[in-house]
């Protein structure tokens, strides 16, 4: 009898199921809890926005508004780590060496806790300084220091549950992760409406909750991994950081994560270019922003659906399938792109209404997000594509192509607010999203479309 419970079961899917069942349909639910996983992970932002903006006001929801860059700058990275852990997982699991995912979990669960640990200490007590050098309005500045100072504690539970919810991912079971994240939101949620909206704690209250939960994600996944999976399980004589597999799972780890980190660098900038815009622009962009985040998920998560499809069948030896793969998830990627600047351009303006902001800040917003909206199908054709890329392992490619791409936002950022104003902030996103299409598709078709892979996995 397997000793390994199949975690998916009341999915109707099985670990094995996208190396071995129909293609499509093992992307659809595969990709579906990924896609709940990120909508109650957002929640977190979103609960700390909704109830500070009504209890507090414009301006605590515009301090909360003005950390996001700062805050992203520590979490896309250990995203980005993730990324290629999961990745590398994936062809273990498919080439059959689930021992070595159990070391590749201990070995960056160790290093990246304890990392996690030193920068989330290290950003607490500089946040005050951080926030003034990036030029934070003044009258955002208290709310924006309270909350990032009590949310960067919160790292190290991050970087636990990134490591653990990878391999998990990576080994077919995208349903656990879910669940944490359910757990996790639940835990958010309640403790906001105590914190805040009963007990008056402000942006400090809303922090506090976060972390909280964070930290009861973390908790349950790693029992979960522990007591499903043996051969994740922490062991005596197994030393914890294995310096081979640490290697190895760098080669796929860093490229994003470096992609990640200098895009929430990039981040950083562009958003003391939007502070320069005022309070009202900052709550209002960062707002659509914060929306535009959920409404993505259905994209991000199917590209990361076919990035651990194409990983497994690689690491099976099953290139042919893993090109099934690639040419489904660009069908299925087209239509949700649709679909999403459809809905849109209908409900956009009612979802940003919710966080209570002013009428004035919330046509701002609007306005914003329908000039992403149009331009969804462009990043959702560079995500399958880029989805297949990285799940043969060419991270380093896709690291640079993402960190082009960024600086060609930045650069039209600054060439033409002259132009266009506020309104440049979306212009430049499109541009960006043009070029990355560009730069992926290129790579494709020229490299990939026959199958090459640029190495084959080492055990």
């Amino acid at each position: 009898m397997n000793t390994v419970h199949d975690a998916n079961s009341i999915t109707g899917m099985t670990d094995r199921e996208l190396i071995e069942g129909n293609v499509a349909k093992a992307l659809v639910t595969f990709t579906i809890p990924l896609v709940l996983s990120g909508i109650f992970q957002q929640l977190f932002a979103w609960v700390d926005a909704f109830i500070v903006g009504n209890f507090n006001g414009e301006t605590a929801l515009g301090g909360i508004g003005a950390t996001t860059s700062i805050y992203n700058l520590f979490v896309t990275i250990l995203t980005g780590l993730a990324l290629g852990i999961s990745v590398f997982s994936a062809q273990l699991f498919g080439s059959g060496k689930k021992e070595i995912c159990g070391r590749l979990l201990s070995s960056y669960s160790v290093l990246l806790g304890i990392i996690s640990a030193a920068a989330a200490a290290a950003g607490s007590f500089f946040s005050g300084s951080i926030l003034s050098a990036m030029d934070t309005p003044a009258d955002i500045y208290a709310s924006a220091e309270s909350y990032l100072s009590v949310l960067l504690l919160g790292l190290p539970f991050l970087a636990i549950y990134n490591v653990y919810s990878a391999i998990l991912r990576g080994i077919g079971n995208s349903r656990m992760p879910f669940v944490a994240i359910v757990i996790s939101s639940s835990v958010n949620v309640v403790l906001d409406i105590i914190l805040v909206a009963y007990m008056g704690k402000g942006v400090a209250g809303a922090a506090a909750a976060t972390v909280v939960s964070q930290a009861a994600m973390a908790i349950f996944i790693v029992i979960y991994a522990c007591v499903r999976y043996p051969y994740l399980r922490f062991r005596p004589g197994i030393r914890a950081i294995d310096g081979k597999i640490l290697a190895q799972g760098a080669a796929f780890a860093i490229p994003p994560a470096i992609q990640s980190g200098a895009t929430s660098i990039g981040s950083v900038i562009l958003q003391q270019f939007m502070n320069g815009f005022g309070a009202q622009t900052v709550a209002a962009i960062t707002t659509a922003y914060r929306v535009d985040t959920v409404v993505l998920l259905p994209i991000i998560n199917l590209g990361a659906g076919i990035s651990t499809a194409v990983a497994q069948n690689m690491g099976a030896g099953k290139d042919e399938r893993a090109r099934n793969a690639v040419r489904a998830g660009v069908i299925m990627m087209i239509g949700v792109s649709l679909l999403l600047t459809l809905f849109v351009f209908l409900a956009g303006g009612s979802l940003i209404a919710l966080f209570g902001l002013e009428a004035e800040t919330v046509a701002i917003g609007e306005a914003f997000f329908h000039s992403l909206a149009a331009f969804y199908v462009v990043f959702g054709l560079s995500t399958a594509l880029r989805g297949y890329i990285e799940g043969i392992g060419d991270m380093l490619f896709s690291g640079i192509a993402g960190i082009l791409s960024l600086a060609v936002r930045i650069a039209a950022s600054y060439a033409l607010v002259g132009i266009f104003g506020s309104k440049v902030i979306a212009y430049a996103e499109i541009i960006a999203w043009l070029f990355l299409l560009a730069v992926i598709a290129v790579r494709f078709f020229s490299k990939y479309s026959k199958g090459k892979a640029p190495g084959k996995l080492q055990g």
